[in-house]
């Protein structure tokens, strides 16, 4: 079909796809290419709160099970429109401007890209694309995807690259995110009449509490891990009450996170601090989204270093929506562009690197999905 990248990239710039718009017009341009490519697709659609609607795209091309899925999605953050021409890719100096030419539709050009002339009969296992929305507000698509899409309940591929921007180097772990909120009750009353309750004098022993284990985090090599950079936990909190200098406050939160990693004793400072909350009788709200990590060893990050030509896989401190994926299949991350220029006024990625990824893209569909035997 011969697809040139750069030119289908401006095109999905070009379709803007604000995560609190709907994403329907660029998911109609996705699907479109991937059925002309020869993939059966399968569409998902919900409401987001707003009424607007979403659409999640499951595509897949080949028989039988296993596989190597490619996991993108069509939703970017803010355009900022009064600062620059986000929606009108413009190319200068080798670079391609634009919202969404690095995260992520550079990447999602290059993957469509690289899939567009492979032959099914070439296909020894299946091959899939997958395109959610909402991503970058809370990665409700991929949950939509993984609870509802028959494709890959029934299909189940056995590996997944993450195209979010890495540079071009293999990622084979990212930090999770894990969130508490702590909330404590007390009385309502002016000080004038001795009647109140401080919340907030109620919270303060375990804001004490958590202000030492903060302190330890950052001190003890048992809560790190040097794979990461950095290699701490991040372990933050914030306060809030609803009192005022003259009237005591009914209640008091504050809400702790932590960037959680393999081998950092992450679940234990969770059960920690649960524990402590729930001591005191404090009202507690937890979340969680876990790190990605696959061992370096694994066949799948071996064939994306030999795909790049980088036989340094890297750890990255940012999230994506792979943890969503972890349990169905074994994860990579990897695609073009930085993502330190992500989400800014002035969002690029390098052609020279969108061009590569094409080559890099098929050359992980002939390691892992193969030439077809006779």
């Amino acid at each position: 079909m011969g697809h040139n990248v750069l030119q289908l990239t401006k095109e999905l710039i070009a379709i803007p796809s604000v995560s609190h718009w709907s994403n329907a017009a660029v998911s109609n341009f996705i699907e479109d290419r991937l059925k002309r490519a020869g993939f059966e697709v399968e569409r998902l659609e919900y409401t987001y709160k707003n009424d607007e609607v979403k659409v999640n795209l499951v595509a897949k091309k080949g028989t039988g099970t296993g596989g190597l899925a490619f996991l993108c999605h069509s939703d970017t953050v803010s355009g900022m429109e009064e600062e620059w021409e986000p929606f009108q890719p413009v190319v200068k100096d080798g670079r391609l401007y634009g919202r969404g030419s690095c995260d992520m539709k550079g990447p999602l050009a290059a993957v469509l890209a690289a899939v567009a002339d492979v032959e099914t009969a070439h296909l020894e296992k299946p091959l899939y694309v997958v395109v959610t929305a909402d991503e970058e507000i809370g990665l409700f698509g991929a949950r939509h995807v993984v609870r509802h899409s028959k494709v890959m309940q029934e299909s189940r591929p056995t590996h997944g690259i993450v195209t979010e921007p890495t540079r071009l180097i293999p990622v084979y772990g990212h930090k999770g995110y894990w969130f508490i909120k702590v909330t404590a009750h007390g009385k309502a009353a002016h000080t004038s009449s001795g009647e109140g309750q401080s919340a907030s004098f109620r919270l303060a022993p375990f804001l004490a509490e958590m202000a030492a284990l903060s302190e330890q985090f950052q001190r003890d090599p048992s809560y790190m891990n040097d794979e990461f950079d950095p290699p701490t936990n991040g372990f933050n909190m914030v306060f809030a009450d609803d009192g005022q200098p003259n009237m005591t406050s009914a209640t008091a939160s504050c809400s702790i996170s932590l960037r959680t990693m393999p081998n950092a004793r992450c679940q234990e400072i969770m059960d920690l601090i649960t524990t402590k909350a729930e001591a005191y009788g404090f009202e507690v709200k937890a979340g969680l989204s876990p790190a990605v990590y696959t061992p370096t060893d694994s066949p799948l990050v071996q064939a994306a270093c030999h795909a790049t030509g980088n036989f340094q896989p890297e750890t990255v401190a940012f999230g994506t929506e792979g943890f969503h994926y972890q349990k169905l299949m074994e994860l990579v991350v990897l695609g073009p562009g930085d993502i330190a220029v992500a989400h800014t006024v002035g969002e690029y990625v390098p052609v020279a690197e969108l061009e590569a990824a094409v080559d890099m893209y098929k050359r992980m569909i002939a390691t892992i999905c193969g030439p077809a035997r006779d």
